[in-house]
C-alpha cells in the first residue's frame, strides 16, 4: 500500500506553512520525516489523514485519492490517548466496534494479536496499571487494527525514557517486519530517525520544505547495534551537516 505525497502546499491565512511538498512511501517501508518544533510536520500528517486540505496538491493511496478523506489511515500521537475506564483489551477493542464488528469477534481477533505486541496477560488491567512502554505497545496495536494499510506515527516514542525507547525502537522493528507495516514517522531525533528508517526526508525552513532526503541501508540485524557503527555516525554526521546548510 504506497502512499504518495504530491507536490502540498497549505497555507493559515497569509501564512505560508507547508511549500511543494512531495514524498514517498513505499508498502512494507518505514518513511521518517525529520525536523524541528514548528516547521509543519504535524500540519502535513493531519492533510494526509484528512483533517484538513491543501492548498494545493494530491494525495493518494495506493493510486486512490484521498485528498480531505478521513478514515483511510491510522495516525498514533505522542500521547497513547488509552481510555482510562476501558480495559487494555476494551481499548485496542474499539476501532473494530466502531467499524460494526460485534465485540466477541472484535476482542477474538484482539486476542490473537496480543502475543506479538508482548501485550498477553494485561488484557483485562487498565491503562493506569501499565508503563509508557506497554502503553505505547497497546496504543499501536489499536492504531494498527484501525487500518492495517498505513500507519502515521506522531513522535511516538519521544515521551519515553532512554532505555525503554530503545527497547521499543528495536521491538517496533520486529514487529514493523513481521506485519510488514507501512508507516510514515515523524520525528526530530535524529538518531531514531536513522535507526528505524529505511528513508528519511529532511523537513526545514519557513515555509516547511523538503531539503533533503537519505536512504538509510539497514543492516540484516539493524535491531542489534547498528546505532554504535561507524555507518550509523556516517549518516548522523551528514543529516548534520544537511541541517546546517538548510
Amino acid at each position: 500500500m504506497e502512499l504518495i505525497v504530491d507536490s502540498i502546499n497549505k497555507n493559515y491565512g497569509d501564512k505560508s506553512i507547508l511549500s511543494q511538498i512531495s514524498l514517498a512511501v513505499p508498502t512494507g517501508k518505514i518513511i521518517s520525516l525529520l525536523g524541528p518544533s514548528g516547521v509543519g510536520k504535524t500540519t502535513l500528517f493531519n492533510l494526509i489523514a484528512g483533517l484538513e486540505l491543501p492548498d494545493s496538491g494530491s494525495i493518494q493511496l495506493n493510486n486512490t485519492e484521498i485528498t480531505g478523506k478521513t478514515g483511510k489511515v491510522s495516525y498514533m500521537l505522542q500521547k497513547d490517548l488509552l481510555l482510562p475506564y476501558k480495559t487494555i483489551e476494551d481499548n485496542i477493542a474499539l476501532p473494530l466496534i466502531l467499524k460494526g464488528v460485534k465485540k466477541k469477534t472484535a476482542l477474538k481477533k484482539v486476542a490473537t494479536l496480543l502475543p506479538e505486541f508482548g501485550l498477553l496477560g494485561v488484557e483485562k488491567v487498565y491503562p493506569n496499571a501499565l508503563s509508557g512502554g506497554m502503553r505505547q505497545r497497546a496504543a499501536l496495536l489499536r492504531t494498527y487494527l484501525f487500518s492495517g494499510e498505513l500507519i502515521l506515527l506522531d513522535e511516538p516514542f519521544s515521551a519515553l525514557d532512554a532505555i525503554t525507547k530503545r527497547d521499543l525502537h528495536q521491538w517496533f522493528l520486529k514487529i514493523q517486519k513481521e506485519l510488514s507495516l507501512t508507516t510514515l514517522l515523524i520525528t526530530h531525533d535524529i538518531d531514531e530517525a536513522i535507526f528505524l528508517s529505511d528513508q528519511i526526508y529532511l523537513l526545514a525552513g519557513s515555509p516547511g520544505k523538503i531539503t533533503a532526503t537519505i536512504t538509510v541501508s539497514r543492516p540484516e540485524n539493524k535491531e542489534e547495534d547498528f546505532s554504535l557503527t561507524p555507518a550509523f555516525l556516517d549518516y548522523k554526521r551528514s543529516i548534520l551537516q544537511k541541517m546546517q546548510i538548510n
